[in-house]
This record gives C-alpha cells, sequence and structure tokens, in this order.
C-alpha cells in the first residue's frame, strides 16, 4: 500500500508500481540518465501537449486519493532555473491545499521521489520519456529563490577570499539552480562532487 512514508522507498526500488493500474512499470525504451537534474542531450522528450499535460493531472490526482491527501493540482509556469528555454520547458504542475508538509518531507526527499514516480508512469502511459515538474504549495519556487540568494552571497565570498567552498549536500535540482546561476559568473565556477546524498556544490575561483 502506497503511503506518505512509503513514497521514496518505492522511488528507490528496483521496479516502480504503477498503483493506478496495479501494474508494474517496464517501459520500452530505457529511461534517460539525468546528471544534477539534466536529461542528457540524446533524451527523446514527449511534446508538452494536451495528452501529457491530462495524464500528469490524473496521475498526481491518483496519487493524492491514493495518500487519502486533499489537494488540487494546477498547471504551472516552469522556473527559469529549471530550463533556460521557454520552448523546451517541461510540463509544470503545483499541488495546492493545505497542511501538505508531508508530500514535500525532510529537504524535499519525498516531494523528489513523488516527482519521479508521476515521471515513470506518465512516460509508460505516453511511451515517450516526459520530465514533468511537480511542486506542493509552491515549496520549489521558494526554495529556488533562496538557492539563487546562497549562491550569488557565497561567490562573493569565494571572490573575496580566494578560497573555494562547498555548499551542504543538496538534491540534483537543487544544484542545478546553483550552477544555473552561476553559470555566468565571471570570477567563479562551480563543481558537483560526492556520491548519492552527499552529493554537493563546491564554488571555486575561476583561476583555480
Amino acid at each position: 500500500m502506497l503511503t506518505p512514508g512509503n513514497v521514496a522507498d518505492a522511488a528507490d526500488s528496483d521496479e516502480a508500481v504503477d498503483e493506478v493500474n496495479g501494474n508494474v512499470i517496464t517501459p520500452e525504451a530505457e529511461l534517460p540518465p539525468e546528471v544534477d537534474g539534466n536529461v542528457g542531450s540524446t533524451a527523446q522528450y514527449a511534446i508538452a501537449d494536451g495528452e501529457v499535460a491530462e495524464t500528469a493531472i490524473s496521475v498526481i490526482e491518483r496519487f493524492l486519493e491514493l495518500l487519502e491527501i486533499d489537494g488540487t493540482v494546477e498547471p504551472v509556469a516552469l522556473s527559469p532555473a529549471d530550463s533556460e528555454d521557454p520552448l523546451e520547458s517541461p510540463p509544470s504542475f503545483n499541488i495546492a491545499g493545505d497542511d501538505l508538509g508531508i508530500l514535500i518531507g525532510r529537504r524535499g526527499q519525498t516531494l523528489t521521489a513523488l516527482q519521479y514516480l508521476c515521471r515513470l508512469i506518465v512516460s509508460h502511459r505516453t511511451k515517450s520519456w516526459s520530465p514533468l515538474v511537480l511542486d506542493v504549495e509552491g515549496y520549489k519556487q521558494r526554495r529556488t529563490e533562496a538557492l539563487r540568494a546562497l549562491a550569488i552571497r557565497m561567490a562573493e565570498q569565494v571572490k573575496s577570499r580566494g578560497t573555494s567552498f562547498s555548499l551542504e549536500p543538496m538534491p540534483a535540482y537543487e544544484r542545478r539552480i546553483i550552477h544555473i546561476t552561476l553559470a555566468d559568473h565571471p570570477e567563479v565556477t562551480t563543481e558537483s562532487t560526492g556520491e548519492g546524498e552527499s552529493r554537493k556544490v563546491v564554488i571555486l575561483p575561476e583561476s583555480s
């Protein structure tokens, strides 16, 4: 049975179970790898058309029903931090409601797992990889703004001190926000180090 407490465990399992239909998800095509939130250039993307959006909303609403959580699924505009080209922006959705922190989890881990499961199911149904973005009560947008401010502040420290600075471990999409925010900074560069949950961004002086 799917519960808020085991969403992450389901996403980490070898096979994700589509509890909407009771079927094990086995996409015909191998899902494209993601590195720091970026999907490989050879990935086949589903066009963000009405079918994909309708399927995604149906899947998310079914998850909420299974989890016995009241919430409304709303299509939203993608944050620029997630895609620099609006024409290539994946479909994005926000779950609105009261007391939805249980869907976010510690450091957004439950939300990340739920998004992953939704991507798997939608991709399975549409027969094409769809990197949809899922948010809860605007959590990712608020987190994005905080991470941008942190990246700029830490970059100034690295610039003035001339030494590198390691940020706390973050999930892939948060690391990507840091990388994109500082991509055009003339005096610092960024790189990701570590493995698994310990993976983090290091900000370095450009000359190092």
